[in-house]
């Protein structure tokens, strides 16, 4: 899941993401997966559920949806075990201006300072194995509650919280923070059915 050349912190991919996407105007999906890299599940998934907690990039409407449907296709390949990700020309070419995904950036630093600190090799079991592809399978029922999130105001930060502590685990190896974004997602699950007008 995780590839020797990955960030392994959330401040080295945030860094990452400003460091190639330096001079662009334009930022394509497909820009911040070549950033990230391609090959890198953990850090797709924690770029998603970061953007879509991101002020003036996550408030858009679509986008988490567009991140949801990113997240998809990216772990429905990590189940069948594709060491690429691949993903449609139509959203890798959808962009955003770089000046917004920077702001959105900047607002996370102290966060991922934060987290940083406390994450950490633990419970590793939970991120390797078995424990992964169970770990993608409930990023995957978040990522397709997403167009619902965003019927419902503020469901979908709880959303993209729970898929930024899914990422960071990964990228982390840390299980026990992985247990923390399991109970995120059923706070947003319990947050969603307890808010829906159906």
């Amino acid at each position: 899941m995780n590839q020797p050349n990955d960030p392994q912190s959330f401040e080295e991919l945030l860094t990452r993401i400003r460091d190639r996407t330096d001079g662009m105007e334009q930022v394509s999906v497909g820009d911040v997966l070549c950033a990230v890299g391609e090959r890198s599940f953990g850090p797709v998934v924690l770029v998603a559920g970061l953007i879509t907690l991101a002020p003036l990039i996550g408030d858009i409407p679509g986008v988490p949806t567009l991140l949801g449907l990113l997240v998809l296709l990216t772990l429905g390949q990590l189940m069948f075990q594709r060491n690429n990700i691949w993903i449609p020309s139509k959203l890798s070419n959808r962009k955003i201006s770089r000046g917004k995904l920077v702001k959105g950036l900047e607002w996370m630093d102290k966060p991922a300072r934060f987290m940083d600190r406390w994450t950490g090799a633990r419970l590793c079991w939970l991120v390797r194995g078995p424990g992964q592809y169970v770990m993608a399978l409930i990023c995957m029922l978040v990522a397709l509650a997403m167009p619902l999130m965003e019927l419902i105001p503020f469901s979908a930060n709880g959303g993209g919280l729970a898929l930024m502590a899914f990422g960071l685990a990964i990228v982390a190896r840390d299980g026990l923070l992985a247990l923390i974004a399991m109970a995120s997602t059923a706070g947003t699950a319990w947050f969603i059915a307890a808010n829906s007008p159906w």
